[in-house]
């Protein structure tokens, strides 16, 4: 039998008191759940960085694409001009650059795409700690 001090303070066999032990948990608890936010915190800021990139190269892609399409598509449709009817070249000059769009369009999306918002490393983290205050709570 271990022990006793005051009524309610039993104290373990390395001579602490079931209130010492409490509190230890308890504060391993609070610093595990502060560590597992920031880790959180810290995926979520790097799959936001991702997909910042990638709305970056979409909105860039929009922007050079208007421009692009406003000067080039003039200079182009004059030169088709001079062998073809104006409606034809204007025609011609669409299409190409819709297929540009597309291109800038298809590679902004893969960026997005690899965007991973599963938090993959607080996942597991958050199982070991699980387990491991399963095992605590079984000793």
């Amino acid at each position: 039998m271990p022990p006793t001090g005051p009524a309610g303070t039993h104290e373990t066999a390395d001579g602490r008191s079931l209130g010492d032990i409490v509190g230890d948990i308890a504060n391993d608890l609070t610093t595990l759940v502060k560590q597992e936010i920031d880790l959180a915190k810290t995926e979520a800021k790097a799959e936001a960085a991702k997909a910042g990139k990638g709305v970056g190269l979409l909105g860039g892609a929009g922007v050079a694409g208007h421009l692009a399409l406003l000067f080039l598509s003039l200079t182009l449709m004059y030169l088709l001009d001079s062998w073809m009817h104006t409606a034809l070249a204007a025609l011609i000059v669409t299409v190409l650059w819709l297929v540009v769009a597309a291109v800038m369009a298809l590679v902004g999306r893969k960026e997005l795409k690899s965007m991973n918002p599963k938090l993959e490393t607080t996942q597991k983290t958050l199982k070991e700690d699980a387990a491991w205050a399963k095992e605590l709570k079984n000793s």
